[in-house]
């Protein structure tokens, strides 16, 4: 199983309040695992998580605003997939047309 950390633990490690992780939750914006009421992030989404909290608690951005970010940013590393793979076909093709 991987490894990973109850809300609780985060609250006091992150300083954060625990509605606010409630609130990430309840928009999607993280994925929690339960086990006997407790509930778990796993450690591959902490960076998430740390990033939630700078956005909402540096630079005051709400949740509504923290979802909007992520889901553009979603998109663009989407985008940046997508352009580097027509690149790459792209540069194929053109190597094989200097062949002729």
């Amino acid at each position: 199983m991987s490894e990973r950390i109850s809300r609780e633990e985060l609250v006091r490690i992150y300083n954060i309040e625990i509605t606010f992780f409630d609130e990430l939750v309840d928009y999607g914006l993280l994925t929690i695992h339960v086990e006997d009421d407790i509930h778990y992030l796993m450690y591959e989404d902490l960076p998430d998580l740390e990033k939630f909290a700078n956005w909402h608690y540096d630079l005051e951005i709400n949740l509504p605003g923290l979802e909007v970010i992520h889901n553009m940013l979603k998109k663009l590393e989407a985008l940046k997939r997508r352009n580097r793979e027509l690149m790459n076909k792209l540069s194929a093709i053109s190597d094989q047309y200097e062949d002729i």
